[in-house]
């Protein structure tokens, strides 16, 4: 066997094995997407799969995920994502120390599906993905801070425009919780009614995309703070104690509810993702997100692989 072919199935064999730990919700989109999949064509018609681990640090705490997707695009402009996240939570030994009982943060969420739209144009790409979660991970997900223990949504929106090297673009949701972002997988889940915004640009310099945005999250209404860091002790109910406002109470408390001002958030992103070239089906992402409100840095990373692109023999290196 050759040596190309020894690497690549050497590859996906690794992921096969991670694909049968866990499935990723919430980045089903990015797993799943192929080569293929590129704004100003729309999507492949057809199954695609892909694995991805990924994962958030700063002083607060880390968030990792080993995750795989499957999906199917119906059209170019219609597909459907399924998941269910298995996530890894790194708490800080201060933390610790003030949570000495409190369970593993290591657990499976809530199970997720993606319906996504792509509508790309000569002037203007829409991209559209309506996220929808059960509550399937019942009240140990919950204690954890890895369910709210609701069904949720969220409906975000995506417009681009190519202008040589640049990409600005604009991006809207909302939901009844507040997702995480390619730039942070957040220390908490929420339950509550929100509206996100950013704009932003991208460069692209061949293999290499460049992005920098700014972001605001605009809640409203009561408002749930469930913390991953911060965990329920075993044998014990999970919920807030009082009227909260502290927007870094997760590193201090298991569950918070506040009004609005609780989940209300304002910021800066900066990312490289890199494409190999020799190596199509692979994708990796390097971020940065700074939450002013909080003050907080987060560094996050993303290697993502295209299973389908891999089992191809069309790919080459």
């Amino acid at each position: 066997m050759r040596q190309r072919e020894l690497h690549r199935y050497g590859l996906l064999f690794l992921f096969l094995l991670i694909s049968c730990v866990s499935v990723r919700a919430q980045a089903l989109s990015a797993a799943v997407s192929n080569p293929g999949s590129q704004a100003n064509q729309g999507f492949h018609p057809g199954w695609g799969f892909g694995a991805r681990f990924e994962g958030s640090n700063s002083g607060d705490g880390s968030v990792y995920d080993i995750s795989a997707g499957i999906g199917y695009n119906f059209t170019r402009h219609f597909g459907v994502d399924l998941g269910v996240p298995y996530t890894f939570i790194g708490t800080p030994s201060s933390i610790k120390q003030k949570n000495p009982g409190a369970v593993s943060g290591n657990g499976v969420g809530d199970l997720g599906a993606d319906l996504k739209f792509l509508f790309p144009g000569q002037s203007l790409n829409y991209s559209s993905t309506i996220h929808l979660s059960a509550p399937t991970a019942g009240s140990t997900g919950k204690g954890k801070g890895l369910s709210t223990g609701h069904a949720t949504w969220n409906w975000s929106n995506h417009i681009e425009h190519g202008w040589g090297i640049f990409t600005p673009f604009i991006a809207g949701g909302a939901g009844n919780t507040l997702p995480d972002t390619k730039y942070v997988k957040r220390l908490y889940s929420t339950f509550g009614f929100n509206a996100q915004f950013e704009a932003g640009t991208g460069v692209d310099v061949g293999p290499l995309s460049l992005s920098v945005s700014a972001y605001d999250v605009a809640p409203w209404g009561p408002q749930t703070v469930f913390s991953k860091v911060f965990r329920c002790t075993s044998g014990t109910k999970c919920s807030a104690t009082g009227t909260s406002t502290d927007r870094k109470g997760y590193t201090t408390t298991s569950v918070q509810s506040g009004g609005a001002s609780l989940t209300r958030d304002n910021g800066f992103n900066a990312g490289v993702e890199y494409k190999p070239v020799r190596y199509p089906y692979l994708d990796l992402e390097f971020d940065y997100s700074r939450s002013v409100p909080q003050r907080l840095n987060s560094i996050t990373f993303g290697i993502a692989v295209d299973l389908h692109a891999l089992m191809s023999p069309k790919t080459s290196h």
